[in-house]
């Protein structure tokens, strides 16, 4: 597994529990907002991978903070396009550790095997647009299909999970989010999260805007009756 990076403590990011968050380099998406572009673009992750982190040195790191921590994020990239990701959740629950996984949704056969073998105890899932306009934001590596696949077995399942969306004005259209509040009825957990234009993959956005803290919250109402529970995070 490509270890890119490690957050010691965390007690946002996994509900319910003190976690660390492990991050998995590359990705198979080109979101043009993404604000970890160096954990996404080969010839950006050929400048850092000597900073790689090798797996002993985690699970070392694990193995110190039993009783300390009580689960742990794994993040991107995105973490399911690693072949060995079964095997490294696997050491990970040895230790008595919950897991969290975040994911684009792109690899629901992925999902389904993790989720089907009590692997991951809670998903946090990217709904980054409605389905028809995948490819547009994301790039030719995105499947509008294999991410609604993954959106209703989250939705329709019984496992902890949450749907989660960074708002760009440009992009967020009144008729896109229509859509997506079609799409998100009867959801258990929706995150709004404000775009942010100082960090991009695509330069193009950095001349994109921000709802106001007035408008996201306005959103997030707008939202409200589609979801069980609704809110707004930094991201």
């Amino acid at each position: 597994m490509l270890l890119s990076g490690i957050t010691k403590l965390t007690l946002l990011d996994f509900p319910e529990k003190t976690a660390c968050i492990v991050f998995t380099a590359g990705c198979n998406f080109r979101c043009g907002y993404c604000h970890n572009p160096e954990f996404v673009l080969p010839e950006r992750l050929k400048e850092i991978e000597k900073g790689f982190i090798p797996e002993d040195v985690f699970f070392r790191f694990l193995e110190r903070r039993k009783g300390l921590l009580q689960g742990v994020v794994i993040t991107g990239g995105e973490p399911t396009l690693h072949p060995d990701l079964e095997d490294f959740i696997g050491k990970i629950r040895a230790l008595g550790y919950a897991v969290k996984l975040d994911t684009n949704g792109n690899r629901p056969d992925v999902l389904r095997h993790l989720i089907e073998n009590g692997l991951v105890q809670y998903v946090a899932m990217d709904f980054k647009t409605s389905f028809d306009r995948y490819p547009t934001l994301s790039g030719l590596g995105a499947s509008a299909a294999a991410v609604e696949e993954s959106f209703h077995l989250l939705k329709e399942g019984t496992l902890p999970y949450e749907f989660r969306t960074t708002l760009v004005r440009e992009i967020h259209t009144e008729e896109v989010l229509a859509a997506m509040r079609q799409s998100l009825e009867g959801a258990s957990r929706y995150f709004l999260q404000p775009f942010r234009n100082e960090i991009v993959l695509d330069p193009k956005f950095e001349t994109m805007s921000a709802f106001s803290e007035a408008e996201m919250a306005s959103l997030a109402e707008y939202f409200s009756d589609a979801v069980e529970e609704i809110g707004i995070r930094e991201e």
